[in-house]
């Protein structure tokens, strides 16, 4: 089910916290521009170092479910010839993924601070 704009105004982006880890990581490969498929499974594991290994079904259910939430969108920019591949799909967020990834990053962020207050972490130093 893919959602209407007039359903998406006034949206909550806390409404879909927290966001599972690999959609969070799906996001955040595409935080910094549009990819394709294959490009988001090699910044995920890139950035995680191998932490967080994407399966091509995996990635593709989360990007169905992403793009029904209007969190993501198709894009229709695309490298020259030479470097695409016209079987590519390339995505990237859309303003309201953009403030679901804003609103978790808060959340994680009172996590570690809670966790710096319980004495879990140490204190950063200045």
């Amino acid at each position: 089910m893919h959602l209407g704009k007039s359903q998406l105004a006034g949206r909550d982006p806390r409404e879909l916290l927290p966001l599972t880890p690999i959609v969070l990581q799906v996001l955040l490969a595409l935080a910094d521009g549009d990819r394709h498929g294959y490009g988001i499974i090699q910044e995920v594991i890139r950035r995680t170092d191998g932490l967080i290994t994407l399966r091509t079904g995996t990635l593709y259910t989360v990007l169905k479910r992403l793009l029904e939430l209007d969190l993501i969108e198709e894009s229709d920019a695309r490298p020259s010839p030479d470097e695409d591949d016209e079987r590519r799909r390339y995505y990237r967020a859309t303003a309201f993924g953009r403030a679901v990834m804003r609103a978790e990053a808060q959340r994680l962020e009172s996590v570690i601070a809670l966790a710096r207050d319980k004495r879990v972490l140490k204190a950063r130093k200045a």
